[in-house]
């Protein structure tokens, strides 16, 4: 079982997150794990960028080892998340959440039928944190569909504008 929340709050933990691939390494990896070899056809480059990646996330503390399994005489790493979702607190220089937005960005041109909204609000402290903790209970209340159902982005926030 996965534990919900990260906090991204170690400095290793942002520079590993300084880089789009390893966002895009991170969306792509599964509840149950993925091999070097699984994660190299889902994210659409060679095993030696992925192995590379992996050990910066894993020396981040970002992605666990899992399983090994035998195939054909060679053993089989599984490499499984961290947790479910990771927190970025305030105080990050932003450079982990620019990484972030571009793998994202790098995903939507794909998809002909995506919803991407951006909406400026006035609203008090309190009215941002409840809108904040409505928005996080839907998507965390949502029930995932079953195995070999399409794959779905969602990306959720609410941030004080300057």
């Amino acid at each position: 079982m996965l534990p919900d929340r990260l906090v991204v709050d170690r400095p290793a933990q942002h520079k590993a997150l300084e880089h789009p691939l390893r966002h895009r390494i991170l969306r792509a990896l599964p509840p149950d794990g993925a091999t070097i070899s699984q994660l190299s056809r889902l994210v659409n480059t060679n095993k030696g960028n992925i192995s590379h990646h992996l050990r910066v996330l894993l020396d981040a503390g970002l992605v666990r080892q899992g399983p090994t399994r035998t195939v054909r005489g060679g053993t089989e790493r599984y490499y499984l998340p961290a947790a479910r979702r990771l927190l970025f607190p305030t105080g990050e220089d932003g450079a982990a959440t620019r990484a972030m937005l571009q793998a994202i960005a790098d995903e939507i041109p794909h998809d002909d039928d995506h919803l991407l909204s951006n909406r400026r609000l006035r609203l008090t402290h309190e009215q941002a944190q409840h809108l904040a903790d409505h928005l996080e209970r839907l998507v965390d209340e949502l029930p995932e569909a079953p195995p070999g159902a399409p794959s779905y982005g969602v990306l959720v926030g609410v941030y004080q504008r300057s």
